[in-house]
């Protein structure tokens, strides 16, 4: 038995389907995927696993969405946009390039240095005075990688699984804040208070959010810096020690539990604001 011919109306609802797909926004990451006002294609890194239709989705579309780190080099070199930026997926989880750029650009940052090899590594204690912290350099999120040094068997241990070795002056406070830019402006921003167990303020480490008021200075300092570095999607975290706020990092791959602790749908906003014109 045949399969039925589609009547005129089906045929009209194809077409209306046909041009909807055809001009909503463009992503491929998942950070969108579920709101159907974008188009998520998912990532693949091979192209022509793409769909004929879908790689001229690609091809054709002024900017892409959410390009994944892989295809933000690719469409860089080819002049198309993206969002976020080229800049913001090459600063992504790399401490030691984010330490650098703020250095350059004159960025207040706590006392910052990284120790190459074995001989740099041995004149750390020239630098540093326990505690200090110690970080993972590249490739860490969610508060882990992060460890207080309060000697030198800690810190024997931290180098013997940490190559480069970053190490950074401790400032104690048992709060910071997590300032979020999309596009050129400030969504949210809010504290994240360190549970009294650990020097940590990442939500996924404990710490809670809060939204008394900010300092001016510290929502300055975070759109100044994320505007500076070319970052346009990025949750900055910001300290005050002794009145001075100082930039702590970037977070390209920041989570979202802020978002929902003050009753915002991420997904939601984040496709107006695209729908809008503004990213």
């Amino acid at each position: 038995m045949g399969v039925p011919a589609k009547t005129q109306p089906d045929q009209i609802l194809d077409k209306i389907r046909m041009v909807f797909l055809n001009t909503r926004p463009v992503a491929l990451g998942a950070r969108l995927k579920g709101n159907d006002a974008v188009h998520t294609l998912g990532f693949k890194p091979v192209f022509k696993d793409y769909s004929f239709e879908e790689q001229r989705l690609i091809l054709e579309a002024e900017k892409i969405y959410y390009p994944t780190a892989f295809y933000a080099d690719l469409f860089n070199a080819m002049g198309k946009q993206t969002f976020p930026s080229f800049h913001t997926y090459k600063f992504a989880m790399d401490k030691i390039k984010q330490t650098a750029i703020f250095h350059m650009l004159g960025i207040p940052h706590p006392k910052t240095r990284v120790f190459y090899g074995e001989k740099q590594k041995k004149t750390i204690l020239d630098f540093f005075c326990f505690p200090f912290i110690a970080k993972k350099a590249r490739g860490s999120a969610k508060g882990m990688g992060i460890f207080l040094i309060n000697n030198a068997d800690e810190l024997s241990a931290y180098l013997k699984d940490n190559s480069p070795a970053y190490i950074q002056e401790y400032l104690p406070v048992d709060r910071d804040m997590r300032i979020i830019i999309i596009g050129k402006k400030i969504r949210l921003a809010f504290w994240r208070i360190a549970a009294s167990d650990n020097f940590k303020t990442n939500l996924s480490q404990g710490g809670i959010v809060c939204f008394d008021p900010l300092p001016r200075e510290a929502l300055d300092l975070a759109l100044m810096t994320a505007l500076k570095c070319g970052w346009n999607d990025v949750g900055i975290d910001v300290m005050i020690h002794n009145s001075l706020p100082y930039v702590l990092e970037g977070n390209m791959k920041y989570g979202t539990k802020g978002f929902q602790t003050a009753g915002i749908d991420y997904k939601k906003m984040l496709a107006a604001l695209i729908l809008k014109g503004e990213l």
